[in-house]
């Protein structure tokens, strides 16, 4: 019962952020939201064992997955704020502040990979995913790395959509998540 209360709870702010993309199904913010409730459902399985066993290797390798997802959030903020010139010519509802941007950034984290906010958000999910992985922790990490995948693809038509060409070479030359991998 306690995990349920615990998954409303963080599930309450995440449909109050999401309530203006959840009927745009082309939109990533769609599907953005489902990563972020499969996120709120293994944090709400796994809160119990956050500190259990504090120095086994799952728990240390959990931390630096948590702890690293700091670098692409922050890094991604930065330089959208920094270089991304949100403007109103691309008003849409759905999109947050930040994400408006009318520039291609491509310097600073965005000069690897296209995506270092859904690369936190990936982290934090398989960091909170080592704290206790059992079965339905398996399925609910797996769940919400498929949805920002999906969450990605929809990101990147967007932003082919509104930046053209010079995006399709900025996806030639960056990768989605990973540096050089992936």
């Amino acid at each position: 019962m306690e995990n349920f209360v615990v998954f409303i709870l963080l599930s309450l702010p995440v449909l109050a952020i999401s309530r203006r993309s959840l009927f745009k199904i082309r939109s990533h913010g769609f599907y953005r939201f489902f990563a972020w409730e499969s996120m709120a459902f293994l944090l709400s399985i796994n809160y119990p064992y956050w500190f259990y066993n504090p120095f086994g290797i799952l728990q240390i390798i959990s931390w630096i997955l948590l702890f690293g997802a700091i670098y692409p959030v922050a890094g991604g903020i930065v330089m959208l704020k920094k270089r991304g010139k949100p403007q109103k010519s691309r008003q849409d509802d759905s999109y947050y502040k930040f994400e408006e941007t009318t520039e291609l950034v491509e310097s600073g984290i965005y000069k690897y990979i296209r995506h270092p906010m859904y690369c936190s958000l990936l982290l934090l999910t398989w960091g909170i995913f080592l704290k206790n992985p059992l079965t339905d922790a398996l399925l609910a990490s797996l769940t919400a790395s498929i949805f920002l995948f999906f969450t990605s693809v929809f990101d990147e038509k967007e932003c082919l959509s509104f930046f053209g060409e010079k995006y399709r070479d900025y996806m030639k030359r960056t990768k989605r998540f990973i540096p050089y991998i992936f």
